[in-house]
């Protein structure tokens, strides 16, 4: 017999019961309602899809509403083809569970009857489907009806126990990945067809779990605080992989069959050309989860087995890290702070992409907007929302460059200006000139140092004159990840022991603790495992005094730049690694991983 626990009772509506939550207000309902009015599905859905409200916050309201527990990760059985072996018990073909998005497996259940009873767990997009349950139900009332014959011993002892039948909630990446084991099963041996019709991309991309899909890669990354979202084709899969402090982790590997689908929506929603697969293309857009506008920088580039396709993620209301907050503390900081209090000049803060340059910008000017003075930036994009300060948007499309949009703010009576990069000769030549008319400029510059910025400016065409008089400061910074603090344990480093001695040898300049605190990471649950939570910047800087401008005006190399910084203080990005590994912040692995360097 089936034993269906599938009582229902009156609830809150789900609408009210977000809002009566906090994590929804009425207009975000009335959106919601409103969608689904016109498109159909589930609230929940809609409100998903309008960014008002997280996945996980909606499951436990619907926990909450209906009374249905949400199913874990553990929770699933470890041999994945139970999902198939189940299908089959139930007269089901795979096909019947893809179309209703669920899947189902059988356990034993605790009891002391004979036979043994068992348990039917079903976790579905909709677990509420009356077409799901009456099928499921009347598949279990089959199977418990087909009894062995009373003369056959071995049929008796193979006899079906009673079956309960428990349904669950569970997420779309927890559903999604479970359906793809089941396609993958069900579809051995057989080759994956390349979707070439535009049309046909383009209805598949506007299907809804294809949309709920993608909406949780950027939902789960938000959570995770992922700068960026990988997802990258190959032969017979595709990976989804999030950049979590600067690390690349893998989160889902999922059927080639749906990379199709799910390329296109990422570069629809980007406002890409979905039919263009040979060309690498960029697109933007900017959208909401949770109540917060988040900005898309999408890249696709083609690759041997269809495209890698990375989403940058950039908030623009979230709460920037101070100064200190970032690591730049001690030295570090007080120049810093020097340079900025300067009434004109060019501030010049270079590293690669994502080594934190723009958030040490934006903190630098929130720490001199004083009201009293005019702010303008010139951002490609602009990452961040920043009362109180002018925020431009460069639009190369038209015309509207960093040069042209530079000029364009001189003539709005600024004090001071931050312009997003210095790509060319000609911003780079009316940053310093307009430095010289009173103005105070920042700017990021891609060199591998800070030093190495004069030889840059040079390169693109900047003369040595014009360099020394209009810099006012150079700076390098990279990221390590923090160490956390739940789980690291101090252990003595004979490296990095060595690594001091070397640096101090060198004429760094160091400010160690009276005990050097070495710690390595050892991971646990508050940061997943990895050892880290969250990441510090290590950073080299020079504030240009009249000794060093003389040097850059005479052509002076790096190396005797190098050598007249070390009077003022100067530490290396390796050496400032080393002293925040040394006060137990970081690892010395992780200041190698970033900066290099070695045990000697």
């Amino acid at each position: 017999m089936a034993i269906l626990n599938t009582e229902m009772h009156q609830a809150t509506p789900i609408g009210e019961l977000l809002i009566n939550k906090g994590l929804i207000t009425e207009k975000d309902l009335a959106q919601a309602l409103a969608m689904q009015a016109e498109v159909g599905g589930l609230l929940g859905q809609a409100l998903q899809r309008l960014g008002a409200v997280t996945e996980e916050a909606l499951l436990e309201a619907l926990s909450e509403q209906l009374d249905l527990p949400v199913a874990a990760p553990h929770l699933l059985p470890d041999n994945l083809s139970a999902f198939t072996d189940a299908a089959a018990v139930l007269n089901l073909p795979p096909s019947w569970f893809l179309a209703h998005r669920a899947v189902a497996w059988f356990e034993p259940a605790s009891g002391e009857e004979s036979p043994e009873p068992q348990i039917l767990f079903v976790i579905a997009a909709d677990p509420l489907n009356l077409e799901l349950r009456e099928r499921l139900e009347v598949e279990v009332m089959r199977r418990a009806a087909a009894a062995p014959d009373e003369d056959d011993e071995d049929a008796e002892e193979a006899a079906p126990g009673p079956v309960i039948i428990e349904y669950l909630l569970a997420s779309n990446q927890l559903i999604d990945m479970c359906l793809t084991r089941i396609q993958r099963l069900a579809s051995a041996g057989d080759e994956d067809d390349e979707l070439a019709d535009v049309t046909r991309l383009r209805e598949m991309a506007e299907e809804a779990p294809v949309i709920d899909f993608v909406n949780n890669l950027l939902a789960t990354a938000l959570k995770e605080n992922a700068s960026d979202v990988h997802v990258e084709a190959f032969e017979h899969s595709f990976v989804v992989r999030y950049r979590i402090d600067g690390v690349l982790h893998t989160r889902q590997t999922q059927s080639r069959a749906r990379f199709d689908a799910i390329a296109s929506r990422i570069k629809l929603i980007g406002g890409m050309d979905i039919a263009e697969r040979r060309l690498p293309q960029d697109g933007r857009h900017t959208v909401r989860f949770a109540g917060n506008d988040i900005d898309l920088r999408i890249s696709s580039v083609p690759s041997t087995w269809g495209e890698s396709l990375v989403m940058r993620l950039l908030r623009k209301q979230a709460e920037l890290p101070d100064l200190e907050g970032l690591g730049l503390t001690g030295r570090t900081g007080a120049v810093l702070d020097e340079i900025l209090k300067s009434p004109n000049g060019v501030m010049l803060v270079t590293g690669p992409t994502g080594s934190g340059k723009s958030t040490t910008l934006y903190r630098g000017l929130e720490s001199i907007d004083d009201g009293y003075r005019k702010i303008i930036t010139i951002e490609d994009p602009v990452e961040y929302d920043i009362a109180g300060i002018t925020q431009i948007q460069v639009k190369p499309e038209i015309g509207y460059d960093f040069a042209n949009g530079l000029r364009a703010i001189l003539r709005q009576d600024p004090d001071v200006i931050m312009v997003g990069e210095i790509r060319d000769g000609e911003t780079a030549r009316i940053a310093a000139q307009a430095s010289l008319t009173g103005h105070f400029v920042l700017s990021t510059l891609h060199t591998n140092s800070a030093l190495a910025a004069v030889t840059r400016l040079e390169d693109i065409g900047l003369e040595p004159f014009l360099i020394g008089a209009s810099i006012r400061g150079l700076m390098a910074q990279r990221l390590v990840r923090r160490l956390c603090d739940v789980c690291a344990v101090e252990k003595r480093s004979a490296v990095g022991e060595k690594l001091l001695m070397q640096a101090m040898q060198d004429g760094a300049p160091l400010e160690l603790p009276a005990a050097p605190r070495w710690r390595e990471a050892v991971g646990c649950d508050a940061c997943e495992g990895t050892g880290y939570r969250g990441r510090i910047a290590v950073a080299e800087i020079v504030k240009l005094e009249d000794e060093m401008r003389e040097a850059i005006v005479t052509g002076a190399s790096v190396q005797k730049l190098f050598t007249i910084a070390r009077k003022q203080g100067f530490l290396t990005l390796f050496e400032d690694g080393l002293q925040k590994a040394a006060e137990g912040r970081t690892t010395i692995e992780e200041v190698r991983r970033v900066c290099g360097g070695d045990a000697g």
